[in-house]
């Protein structure tokens, strides 16, 4: 059991979480603040260089994966057939899990467990948030423009993942209308850039207990428990949410995949371990793709059009954290929403999840923008930020669950269209 990848990443974080309690100043405190705090970064530099070389080749590894699943497939029809069905998938998911979010939030009401004293603090807070254009100051003419890669270098600089994926679908697409001569040297390019990509990712998972071991170390010393013990009832609302959609997506196994519920966890724990551990959907996707592949018995040309597809705009876990937030934040602001508000708010996080970067923390970003649109300070974000991270964690494992869902249901419907086309084409040659 040592060997297991899954049971290593475990120990370390288990590990790291004891050590990271002996050293917070408030838990155990076995050392002076502001010692812990001066260790808490090097714990986490094994973690950070872990992540770093997940990011250094994710655009390669997003770009070519897609572009080998669409030239993968066996033809046009079967292709759009699946570019037909999954992005309303993606769309249908993100709405339910928007919905949960407003539902228990609406039931709970966390915000009003919280003590109003605690405002006062929050105009001492600093906070650093990146600009952000809302929705309100483009147009949906120029929005849909804008998705079109132009500026592949200003995308990267920016961290738009999505750009690079709507290349790489442009690029899949031209090579399968292409004659194969022509077609050739750009499919072994992809393949080359995939190799090396996986080459790195498997020195990087060599890391990986080790890095799970100093992020939560490190995280653990500067928030301790004290900030999670605070906003309790904030973070069960969450993850009863997220527990919803993950009980949501065992029946869409349980239906259309004909998997047993427990059957399915047992088979993607390595991959839910992984993204609890690292808060990135990008950083598991090697291994989502792998699993899809050997455990799921997901076809190839499905596990690498989706698996990569789905780590940048099938952001259910981030939507549902989005919208309890959001109105966690408006029930302590006492800033009353009407239901045509609820819905406006509801669309815009759909909306702000689809194409959001699969790197930890970018949830706070699209919050932001989020809240400037519904009349809460800014500021208020100082109130979460002390539970992100572990909550981060969290809807990460509930968003790479998803992609991997989302392989399932594209498998079967997909099976069903061949199907359909050759019972089509049996009955037109009798």
């Amino acid at each position: 059991m040592l060997k297991k990848l899954w049971f290593q990443v475990l120990l370390g974080m288990i590990l790291g979480v004891a050590l990271g309690l002996i050293l917070s100043p408030s838990a155990f405190a076995l050392v002076p603040e502001h010692i812990a705090l001066n260790i808490a970064p090097w714990v986490a530099l094994i973690g950070n260089i872990f992540l770093a070389l997940i990011k250094m080749v994710v655009i390669p590894l997003v770009m070519s994966s897609i572009i080998l699943g669409i030239t993968s497939s066996q033809d046009m029809d079967t292709l759009k057939n699946l570019g037909i069905k999954i992005a309303p998938y993606f769309v249908f998911t993100t709405i339910v899990a928007v919905t949960i979010g407003v539902i228990i939030s609406y039931i709970i009401m966390p915000g009003d467990f919280v003590s109003k004293d605690i405002l006062n603090t929050i105009s001492t807070a600093t906070v650093a948030i990146k600009e952000v254009t809302t929705f309100n100051e483009i147009s949906l003419p120029d929005l849909i423009v804008g998705l079109i890669p132009v500026n592949t270098a200003q995308a990267n600089l920016d961290g738009n993942i999505l750009a690079f994926v709507i290349l790489a679908i442009f690029v899949g697409v031209a090579l399968m209308t292409m004659n194969e001569e022509e077609a050739k040297p750009m499919k072994d390019l992809a393949k080359s850039f995939q190799a090396f990509s996986m080459t790195i990712v498997q020195w990087a998972m060599k890391l990986a207990p080790y890095a799970v071991f100093g992020l939560l170390c490190s995280i653990t010393i500067k928030i301790g428990f004290d900030a999670i013990f605070s906003m309790s009832m904030y973070v069960f609302t969450v993850l009863l949410g997220l527990f919803s959609l993950l009980c949501f997506y065992l029946i869409i196994v349980y239906t259309v995949g004909k998997i047993k519920p427990l059957d399915f966890l047992r088979r993607i724990r390595e991959v839910q371990l992984m993204a609890f551990s690292t808060s990135s959907s990008a950083a598991v996707m090697p291994l989502s793709m792998k699993t899809a592949e050997e455990q799921l018995n997901i076809p190839t040309p499905i596990s690498k059009f989706v698996i990569p597809l789905g780590a940048t705009i099938n952001m259910d876990g981030t939507a549902i954290y989005q919208v309890i937030a959001a109105l966690f934040l408006t029930q302590l602001f006492g800033v009353e929403l009407s239901l045509v508000e609820v819905v406006v708010l509801a669309l815009t996080t759909v909306g702000a999840s689809i194409g959001a970067p699969s790197t930890p923390g970018v949830g706070i970003v699209i919050l932001a923008t989020i809240l400037q649109g519904i009349g809460v300070p800014v500021e208020g974000i100082a109130l979460i930020l002390g539970v992100d991270r572990i909550l981060d964690m969290c809807r990460t494992t509930i968003n790479v669950t998803g992609d991997l869902t989302a392989s399932i249901v594209m498998r079967r419907l997909t099976n069903f269209s061949v199907e359909a086309k050759k019972v089509a084409e049996e009955i037109k040659t009798a």
